[in-house]
């Protein structure tokens, strides 16, 4: 009976000259390691960490501290402040104007976040399709009005939209026929007064949408259009079965920067309620914010109020976040 040897016939003289022995595969925690780059990182990230503690974390403490305070204007000039500990939060939440607040926020944030993505969608699809000079014409159109600031912008619009003199009403009137617009208030009634803050909010914010993907549409590749096209898909089945999803994280990114941005919106509020609109019918919550703290006096119930607000838009963060990390797994 023989033997076989499992171990295999020595290799013969020479027999293996001119081959490199198999290096060894790397185990997943080496490969971790080397991912992750051991502390680099962290050091480089140290510095800016410190400069936020500094100036975002400091505030943020003293913010919640008068949260749970008595804090009005006797404790600005020295009186020590009394310990109501979450009186004020239940105060917040126990309001019925605060309540009309934060859907009033929720609502103007929704519309503005809806139509800044489309007409940035849009607006970056057009790139992709324009010449170049045309191209760099509308850059610069868009970098101008990114570019200018939120007051300015405020301020110009509301003269557009002016009751005796603005260019609106004008055209309307005059241009149109539409007598009924003469000397019309459009900051009176609080839906058309949403119209205009949302035209500004949206005005400012298209550019940086439009940029960002068409940064992101000009990665998509074109010979995975072609053959879409070729295979009889329309713009709109490229559109969602192509380039949606090669650009979906990019639009999720974008999508709660703006859902923060516009949730928190006070400069276009606060200017166009002094030019003619009603603070009690038109304020959002950073409004809400300075007038119950700064004009109001009440630095614990506002501070109550940014708490909330903070961890409102914390969660919607989360959220997003999660839904990312999610996608990008599968």
């Amino acid at each position: 009976m023989t033997t076989v040897d499992t171990a295999g016939p020595d290799l013969a003289p020479g027999a293996g000259e001119g081959r490199r022995p198999t290096p060894p595969r790397p185990t997943r925690a080496s490969r971790s390691r080397s991912r992750r780059g051991g502390l680099t990182p962290y050091a480089l990230l140290t510095p800016a960490l410190i400069v936020l503690a500094l100036i975002v974390g400091w505030p943020l403490v003293q913010l919640v501290v008068t949260s749970f305070q008595e804090f009005g204007r006797a404790q600005v000039f020295g009186a020590p402040p009394a310990w109501v500990w979450f009186e004020n939060y239940a105060d917040v939440l126990t309001d019925p104007v605060f309540h009309g607040v934060l859907l009033r926020s929720l609502a103007f944030a929704a519309a503005c976040v809806v139509t800044t993505m489309l007409f940035g969608t849009l607006v970056a699809l057009m790139m992709t399709r324009l010449t170049k000079f045309f191209r760099i014409l509308l850059s610069i159109g868009m970098l101008l009005a990114w570019a200018m600031p939120a007051l300015t912008a405020t301020v110009v619009w509301g003269w557009m939209f002016d009751t005796a003199y603005g260019v609106v009403n004008h055209v309307l009137v005059n241009w149109f026929g539409l007598a009924e617009y003469f000397q019309h208030s459009w900051l009176i009634d609080p839906l058309s007064f949403f119209v205009v803050a949302g035209l500004i909010i949206v005005w400012g914010a298209v550019p940086f949408v439009a940029f960002t993907l068409y940064a992101g549409l000009t990665q998509v590749p074109d010979e995975v259009l072609e053959a879409a096209q070729l295979d009889g898909a329309g713009g709109v089945a490229r559109f969602r079965l192509i380039v949606f999803p090669y650009l979906k994280p990019i639009f999720l990114i974008v999508t709660i920067l703006q859902i923060i941005w516009d949730l928190r919106v006070f400069t276009q509020i606060f200017a166009l309620q002094d030019i003619g609109g009603i603070r009690a019918l038109t304020s959002t919550l950073g409004v809400y914010i300075y007038q119950t703290s700064i004009a109001g006096g009440d630095f614990g119930h506002g501070g109550a109020t940014a708490v909330i607000t903070a961890i409102l838009l914390m969660s919607i963060s989360v959220f997003y976040i999660r839904h990312l990390a999610k996608e990008e797994e599968l």
